[in-house]
């Protein structure tokens, strides 16, 4: 006799809109949820297996057996497989036992559920993202924090390796843990967001979390639901906003998972030359089919929604927009156009884009981890563009890096590796990332990418920091390179935080925090960083002695700030163009002893009225070694009293 009872939660505009491909908040109606019937408690389950003959639910409940508890198929073609089991409650184990057309059994985790297990079961929990949140003064002004004009400096962090217990370094720390240690270390130094990389449940460890399976659990390796709200309360409620990174480009061939769901390809394509990723191994979603996009923008929404999250970073970006990403001639397929953009990604990433902005308008920010030269990725949906609020400006990344690694006597033949950012900086809304990938599989930690003996390598860092918080563009940094780690990242233990007893790892870290302070309180750094008006070239071209100088703009015509870094070892007495009627201070200098440097003070010698650089006036400054300065415009008093004067006029 079969125990489930007939129960619904769909209507017939939820089954139309799902099967149109625009139904955003599937995760109200799919899966495990408390309900009631006929005065009996219970939970009402729902599964999309449009090519199965049979689904049951088997759980703890009925010891794994998949005849008693068979779901019904509703009638209207949709796919959909539904009932209500009495006598169930929160924490109850289930799977899906899937009959397919050829008679296999599969045995399936709930694609919508909230919670897993940590084994090789993997079966999914009847759970709640009921949370009582206190985070709504940070809610409704976030969209100050997540503006375009607002300073955004991301702290990316892996929360398996970030920090672990000095008494068992083989186990992970609860949510709530993480949160007393993480909360006040990144609001001391000055972040203004976290970005966690996947925190959706995965079966595998070493894939960081980008080979995932349960796309609307939160990772039960750092405890409920809940426990990762705590977290994320807590950081806003210290105005620490939350980036979340999202995976829609593929999934692992797990059998618990999402491959071959229902016996047939579903959420896949049957075409390997479009389903299947060589490099991963894994599985990529078939974003031409409506139920699927329906699938994965309702999960961007719900970790938008039930999580406040405050952005999204889409992960591999350009292998979803390329048909030929990874494969050789005769492995892929052109489009109907003749080229290799897969034109249905590319539709579903601006659906996504227009979804989510339409749902939380400018409050939240989606970013594109994408590698090419995809045109118009942050540009408005409806002028042709794809829709994110930023792309990772993973050019300036690998170019500062191969002009770093560089010893200084070889680096004029190499200027302009720095310079040529500039030519496309402000093609798209950057955010320049330093990220894990730079310091995993060999590639060395980002102190050891840096040339000399030790003292060279911590100045030339400490320089590059320097030219990255002063660069236009939103930043991000992974763990451990504030205070410059030395091993490459490990997932499976904690970061070297031993390290800051050493002077010039503590050193690092300080000087990381106050540009943090700088970036944040200097309106030059922020208020144009994605136009043209914020940035300038002083001296762009002096190869022989490696040296730049630039100028960032705020809105307010005397609010400047110039840009100084020299990249050799040498001091050197440097004379520079600047307009009249402008006085200069400096107000950082990455060589200062508090950041473990040379001491080498960065000391304006003069300024004179004559012609230099294309600009009448110059003043002369001593450069120390391998460093970045900065220095601020102060307001000439004459120019102050003319600016008076014509105001009382008008």
């Amino acid at each position: 006799m079969n125990s489930v009872k007939t129960y619904t939660l769909f209507t017939d505009h939820d089954v139309y809109l799902f099967k149109e491909g625009r139904h955003y908040k599937l995760y109200g109606k799919f899966g495990a949820h408390a309900a009631e019937k006929d005065g009996v408690k219970g939970v009402y389950f729902s599964v999309w297996a449009p090519n199965a003959k049979k689904v049951s639910v088997i759980g703890n409940f009925n010891n794994w057996n998949h005849k008693d508890h068979i779901l019904f198929p509703r009638w209207d073609g949709s796919g959909i497989w539904e009932g209500f089991i009495e006598g169930l409650n929160w924490g109850t184990l289930y799977k899906y036992a899937i009959e397919t057309a050829r008679g296999e059994i599969l045995e399936k985790s709930d694609p919508y559920a909230l919670s897993w297990e940590q084994n090789l079961q993997a079966a999914s929990l009847v759970s709640t993202t009921w949370y009582e949140w206190n985070d709504k003064e940070w809610m409704e002004g976030r969209w100050k924090k997540n503006s375009l004009d607002a300073p955004i400096s991301v702290y990316e962090l892996h929360l398996g390796s970030w920090v672990r217990q000095d008494d068992a370094p083989d186990k992970y720390l609860n949510y709530r843990d993480i949160a007393e240690k993480l909360v006040p270390y990144t609001k001391e130094m000055g972040f203004t967001h976290v970005e966690f990389m996947p925190v959706m449940e995965y079966p595998y460890d070493p894939s960081w979390g980008y080979q995932i399976t349960g796309f609307y659990a939160a990772t039960s390796r750092f405890g409920s639901p809940q426990d990762l709200m705590f977290l994320i309360d807590e950081l806003h409620k210290n105005e620490i906003g939350v980036i979340l990174d999202w995976v829609p480009s593929h999934f692992p061939g797990d059998a618990n998972g999402l491959h071959r769901f229902d016996g047939s390809y579903l959420y896949e394509h049957e075409d390997p030359r479009k389903g299947f990723h060589p490099d991963w191994k894994s599985y990529i979603f078939n974003y031409g089919r409506n139920e699927v996009k329906s699938f994965l923008i309702s999960n961007a929404m719900f970790w938008l929604e039930r999580y406040h999250a405050d952005g999204l970073r889409v992960d591999a970006v350009t292998s979803m927009l390329h048909l030929d990403y990874s494969r050789n001639e005769g492995e892929w397929e052109h489009n109907i156009e003749g080229g290799n953009v897969n034109l249905e990604a590319k539709a579903f990433l601006q659906e996504f884009n227009t979804a989510v902005y339409k749902e939380f308008g400018n409050s939240i920010i989606t970013i594109a981890e994408e590698s090419s030269d995809f045109p118009l990725l942050t540009k408005p949906v409806h002028a042709g563009g794809v829709g994110f609020g930023m792309k990772w400006m993973m050019g300036w990344m690998h170019d500062t890096l191969d002009y770093f690694k560089e010893a200084p006597e070889n680096r004029k033949y190499h200027h302009h590796k720095i310079t040529f950012a500039s030519v496309y900086m402000y093609n798209e809304n950057y955010m320049m990332p330093l990220s894990h990938d730079e310091v995993v599989h060999g590639k060395a930690s980002l102190i050891y990418k840096m040339p000399g003996d030790e003292w060279q390598k911590f100045a030339n860092l400490r320089a590059l920091y320097v030219y990255m918080f002063t660069h236009p563009g939103a930043k991000l940094l992974f763990m451990g390179d504030e205070f410059a780690q030395t091993g490459e990242w490990n997932f499976t233990r904690s970061l070297d935080w031993h390290l800051l007893q050493y002077p010039v790892h503590k050193g690092t870290q300080t000087l990381i925090k106050d540009l943090n302070h700088l970036y944040r309180d200097e309106t030059a750094f922020y208020e144009n960083q994605f136009n043209k008006n914020g940035f300038e070239w002083v001296e762009a071209d002096d190869l022989e002695n490696s040296v730049y100088v630039y100028l960032r703009k705020g809105k307010k015509r005397d609010d400047i700030l110039m840009v100084i870094l020299n990249l050799t070892p040498n001091v050197l007495d440097y004379k520079i163009g600047v307009n009249s009627g402008t006085h200069w201070e400096v107000i950082f200098n990455s060589d200062e002893q508090q950041y473990n440097g040379s001491g080498v003070d960065a000391e304006i010698l003069n300024e004179k009225n004559e012609e230099w650089m294309r600009h009448p006036k110059s003043l002369t400054i001593k450069l120390p070694p391998l460093a970045g300065i900065i220095l601020r415009q102060k307001k000439d008093k004459k120019y102050k009293l003319h600016r008076i004067k014509l105001k009382n006029k008008l």
